[in-house]
């Protein structure tokens, strides 16, 4: 791929830029050696991995970013699905990759806490993977029967609170953001319905339809369409305000069912730890300026994202509050996936 004299300038000048951060914190001669020691990059074409299989959300946000970034860094940009072990594959082989040309693009769960739900995984997330950036984010939506109970969400979680574990819900397998979510809005909300795992959220949906689940946390993107056909009821979303994904339904909070709730799904991009800060800061960079594009917005709005677009340390700080808040739920509940 052939570039003009002044892109090679303009890249060299967004290298100097986003190492500045880190090369602040040496001191002295370090600092003045820093610049002539930084390897070169990029050599060659970057491999972005995915954990889940072609036209999956991750995938389609992957494949979002690959032709501006490679126009970015000069260098074709790959993407490579290696779905499995709800996205844990993948990410491991980015931990391990040690060419400085491969990153992934992950879920929550593979950042935070994979480890917890399950010890054999091979994996750190918060020792093993460098942030890159929060790409995009949503939350879920809470949703019942077309002909669930109660006038309005108060009213439902009355109802709701009636039922015990005479009620159950549903979600896309144990220790999915729509489990453990629901495990989180129980123990804020005083309600008790009975975990019943599916394959997939198209199955959490039949059920529901046909009346065997009471309640499920759902993505907007494939909730809305039975929502807007009558053959689901929204109770509200799961963000402290209104989502623009979804502005015609109430937060929880919004409803007065809970105070300060929030629960979202997002998709990020991170590194091996081993790959040069240099290299992780220009990355990290040019994704949250690409993320935040009106083109790259545009689609991944209807994709069903808002776009975050932060830097390195925007995704660090959000993946040490989830770790926490889910892991604490976690460990209460006793979640494990074998």
């Amino acid at each position: 791929m052939t570039h003009s004299i002044s892109r090679r300038s303009a890249l060299s000048a967004a290298l100097a830029a986003a190492s500045a951060p880190v090369l602040a914190q040496k001191t002295g001669k370090q600092a003045a050696a820093a610049p002539a020691s930084a390897p070169a990059w990029p050599t060659k074409p970057l491999r972005i991995l995915v954990g889940f299989p072609g036209g999956s959300t991750p995938d389609l946000v992957a494949r979002t970013l690959a032709e501006p970034l490679s126009k970015a860094i000069g260098q074709p940009v790959i993407v490579d699905n290696k779905p499995g072990a709800s996205g844990n594959i993948a990410a491991d082989a980015v931990v391990k990759a040690t060419d400085n040309h491969t990153i992934g693009v992950m879920i929550n769960g593979n950042m935070t806490i994979a480890k917890l739900l399950n010890p054999a995984t091979p994996f750190d997330p918060v020792r093993d993977l460098a942030p890159i950036s929060l790409i995009g984010t949503a939350p879920l939506l809470l949703c019942a029967p077309a002909h669930a109970p109660g006038a309005n969400p108060l009213e439902f979680f009355v109802a709701a609170r009636n039922g015990g574990n005479k009620w159950s819900y549903g979600s896309p397998g144990i220790g999915t953001v729509g489990h453990i979510g629901m495990e989180l809005l129980k123990s804020k909300t005083n309600i008790d319905p009975v975990h019943v795992p599916y394959p997939g959220n198209p199955q959490v949906i039949n059920a529901m339809i046909s009346g065997q689940i009471q309640l499920a946390l759902l993505p907007p993107g494939l909730a809305v369409q039975q929502v807007r056909a009558g053959k689901l009821r929204a109770i509200g979303v799961t963000s402290v305000n209104r989502s623009p994904l979804v502005p015609e339904y109430p937060s929880l909070d919004e409803s007065g069912v809970t105070r300060g709730f929030q629960l979202e799904i997002w998709t990020a991009a991170a590194a091996p730890q081993s790959m040069p800060k240099p290299i992780v800061a220009r990355l990290s960079q040019l994704i949250a300026d690409i993320s935040r594009t009106p083109d790259v917005r545009q689609k991944l709005f209807a994709q069903g994202w808002q776009v975050a677009g932060t830097s390195s340390e925007g995704l660090a700080n959000r993946v040490r509050n989830e770790t926490a808040l889910l892991g604490g739920i976690i460990q209460m509940r006793g979640i494990k996936v074998e």
